[in-house]
């Protein structure tokens, strides 16, 4: 538990970090008050930029909707999460708990912004000959890279991972 619980810590606070600084980067002159603003790009690479963008919703704006959504979707987070954190006390490999952590601190890390802000401050726009993919923080990688681990762990410890029956097959 120890190593998820620590990775998880580390996920957050690079999380929060990142979107501090970007938000403050990003911010157009003159807006103080409101952190909802989406009009500036900073180019880094021909295929990265920094763009602000703010989601309501789920992975790839699915239910965006905000108002009563946004505190539907905080309760669901929160309560996956929990669930999470109480399933990781059960968590014996080094792997798992690693995705586990990964997950559970990029979780907490969109709650926070979706308690504070309504929405979630994404920033990552990745892009190749006019399509761009869904633009993302810290926190969706470090959940997309520990859902990808939690497979990867599922096909490495297949046979580990099963329960007694105790009825015949």
């Amino acid at each position: 538990m120890r190593l998820g619980l620590s990775v998880a810590a580390v996920v957050l606070i690079l999380d929060q970090i990142s979107k501090f600084i970007l938000l403050d980067v990003m911010r157009p002159e003159g807006v103080v008050n409101t952190p909802f603003f989406s009009d500036k790009i900073i180019e880094v690479l021909p295929f990265f930029n920094f763009r602000m963008a703010w989601n309501t919703g789920i992975s790839f704006s699915m239910f965006d909707g905000g108002g009563s959504t946004t505190y539907i979707l905080l309760a669901v987070q929160s309560a996956i999460t929990v669930a999470l954190v109480w399933w990781l006390r059960t968590l014996k490999g080094g792997l798992i708990q690693l995705a586990s952590g990964l997950i559970i601190g990029g979780a907490i890390g969109n709650i926070i912004d979706r308690a504070r802000w309504g929405a979630v401050a994404d920033f990552f726009d990745f892009h190749v000959a006019g399509w761009h993919f869904a633009t993302f923080n810290v926190a969706d990688s470090c959940i997309s890279i520990g859902v990808a681990l939690w497979l990867l762990d599922a096909l490495m410890n297949h046979g580990q991972h099963k329960t007694e029956s105790k009825e015949p097959i």
